[in-house]
């Protein structure tokens, strides 16, 4: 039997397949040389953006000051396994994925200079979201992505929320769809503004966002710093927030937020750029945003949700500093003036 939408559930997929539709139209430009403070980068996301943020951390974790992670697992947890990513690192099954073998690849990784040093780790902050309703990602998998912290992080360092009655998603303060409900654009109005709470927590001293946002989201052309062909799954374009203050010269951190899967610019287009809860943040604390864009593909790779790379399917070194995506996203950063 067909499953019947609620009314706000149809609003919410009609509204996601126009703004796809209207993005995709949108010129783009390069990204712009901007005064990007050093050591400033912090890192997060959803889902398949999750694991990539701390792919990213953990590959490049010499730039990398913090990351904010959202239903999802350990770094490496599928072992280049679409087997094992789909069942240990989704379900989790009573305790989750091990760690004992990830933290021992991990430092394997770095002894052999596919990754950095793993005690660029330790000063790092850390926030961990798992949403009470979520289905589709276990707590046991967040539960391993903690223990994996802490094997490196102290646990002051480090915040978990698990008390939010969300499902899997981006959980957000008056945008999105029903909060209990996993549905695209897989962002929830959970009166929780998650973005808020991440980079409160990355960042110090940062000031409630006041009054409508100033800066401008703009559409780049993300061929010129892709790496790894079709492989690589990259969109054409690609999403940058950038407040007045930063867009005329003065000094701002720069953050990198990956979407989840079903949640690319080919899916709702600038939908999680424009409404999961960044901007206010970014603009009253100059704080730059990159959202890179994947695509999705049904033959090489095998990527029909339009996920980030997490178990495998760009190549052997995904989850190290040879990966198309993490090397591609790095470019990108470079260009911004990143270092």
């Amino acid at each position: 039997m067909p499953r019947v939408l609620s009314s706000n559930a149809m609003r919410c997929v009609l509204a996601a397949g126009l703004i796809a539709t209207a993005t995709a139209a949108l010129a783009a430009d390069a990204l712009p040389r901007l005064n990007i403070l050093p050591g400033s980068l912090t890192v997060s996301g959803v889902s398949s953006g999750g694991y990539m943020a701390t792919q990213y951390q953990v590959a490049y974790s010499k730039d990398v000051i913090g990351a904010g992670i959202i239903a999802a697992g350990p770094w490496y947890c599928a072992q280049g396994l679409l087997t094992r990513a789909l069942d240990d690192c989704m379900k989790g099954g009573a305790i989750g994925p091990e760690i004992g073998p990830l933290v021992t690849a991990l430092r394997n990784s770095a002894k052999a200079g596919d990754i950095d040093d793993p005690s660029w780790i330790v000063p790092d902050r850390v926030w961990i979201f798992h949403g009470k309703r979520d289905t589709v990602v276990g707590a046991a998998v967040t539960d391993s992505l903690l223990r994996f912290y802490r094997a490196f992080v102290p646990p002051e360092r480090i915040q978990y929320e698990t008390q939010v009655e969300a499902a899997h998603g981006f959980p957000a303060a008056g945008r999105g769809c029903d909060c209990g409900v996993a549905q695209s654009p897989w962002i929830n109005d959970c009166r929780y503004d998650a973005a808020g709470q991440l980079l409160k927590h990355l960042y110090d001293g940062l000031r409630e966002p006041v009054g409508t946002v100033a800066g401008e989201l703009r559409t780049f052309d993300q061929e010129p710093y892709a790496t790894g062909g079709t492989l690589a799954s990259f969109a054409e374009s690609g999403f940058l927030f950038v407040p007045k203050d930063c867009a005329a010269g003065k000094p701002c951190h720069i953050h990198v937020a990956f979407h989840g899967c079903r949640q690319g610019i080919g899916f709702i287009g600038n939908r999680f750029a424009r409404d999961a809860g960044y901007n206010p943040w970014a603009d009253a604390n100059r704080i730059v945003v990159l959202y890179p864009q994947v695509v999705s593909s049904r033959v090489w790779p095998f990527n029909p949700k339009g996920c980030w790379d997490w178990w495998g399917y760009s190549g052997s070194g995904y989850a190290t500093r040879s990966g198309a995506q993490l090397a591609s996203v790095r470019r990108m950063l470079a260009a911004l003036g990143a270092r």
